[in-house]
């Protein structure tokens, strides 16, 4: 090889490198403002208020940890189930939306540590199935003991129809254990749920507590109640949490540091008992 020829492999080695280098470079973000989507009609998590300002459990814990992060932030609106699509294809840097995390999730969402953690139950018309029961029923994935704890529900749900909002961790888990006995419908939110339950389209809706007792403390809502006991455990997943985009691991490291911060100090409970009457930090 001749000098004029190690010369040019140094000179393109180097400048591959200096290209590489300001890649790095440009990709990196100072996260001075982010854009957060949620929902805006899952009460008491977030809900629009008069006027279309946000308001909520979440909403108000995002001001917090936007405060301790010293970075600008946007509350935005978007239907769940096109919520994660949206994430990934950059219309905003952050979901926020009582989103569980699971193993299925986590292959497209980079997850921070989790804020909440609660469990589900189902919601009728007073007297229509089972009578509340304020026992919290722990389920793991293990599918014996899921058919044991849920036998008098599906008892009670023979023949019936179930409401369920599409794309929550709550959709396969009826789908696999009710489809056989009971009439399984999909809503884009669990608004639209309640609303047909109201109207008498359906017989049951499965939700999160925190959602259904914000449903039921609604005048217009008053003959609706809880159904038999709460479903909770390592069934639903880690507890809720923040999404990000997986290459945005600096804007997770930062909101970890912030909810960790917030749990340490009782914010997020502080939040919890404002908003839902109990304290869900996980």
């Amino acid at each position: 090889m001749t000098h004029r020829q190690i010369l040019r492999r140094l000179t393109l080695a180097t400048l591959a490198s200096s290209l590489l280098l300001c890649g790095v470079t440009a990709q990196a973000k100072e996260w001075k403002s982010i854009t957060i989507a949620t929902e805006g009609s899952y009460e008491p998590w977030n809900l629009t208020l008069p006027g279309g300002k946000l308001g909520g459990f979440e909403p108000e814990l995002m001001a917090d940890l936007c405060q301790r992060m010293a970075i600008q932030c946007k509350l935005v609106v978007q239907n769940w189930d096109g919520m994660i699509a949206g994430l990934n294809a950059g219309k905003y840097d952050v979901i926020m939306d009582a989103i569980v995390i699971t193993p299925d999730r986590k292959k497209v969402v980079n997850f921070t540590v989790p804020y909440a953690s609660t469990p589900a139950t189902f919601i009728s018309t007073k007297g229509s199935l089972l009578p509340a029961d304020a026992q919290i029923i722990k389920l793991h994935d293990d599918a014996q003991q899921i058919e044991q704890a849920i036998a008098p529900l599906k008892a009670a749900l023979k023949g019936k129809s179930i409401g369920i909002a599409s794309g929550t961790v709550y959709t396969p888990f009826i789908d696999k254990y009710f489809k056989d006995v009971a009439d399984v419908r999909e809503y884009t939110s669990s608004a639209d749920a309640i609303l047909d339950l109201q109207a008498g389209r359906i017989d049951a809706v499965f939700d999160d507590v925190t959602f259904a007792q914000s449903m039921l403390a609604r005048p217009d809502n008053s003959n609706l109640s809880f159904s038999g006991p709460q479903l909770g455990g390592p069934i639903w997943g880690e507890g809720e949490a923040m999404g990000v985009r997986m290459a945005d691991n600096d804007l997770k490291a930062r909101l970890d540091q912030a909810i960790q911060a917030a749990l340490a100090d009782g914010t997020v409970k502080k939040l919890s008992e404002k908003w839902f009457k109990t304290d869900v930090t996980p």
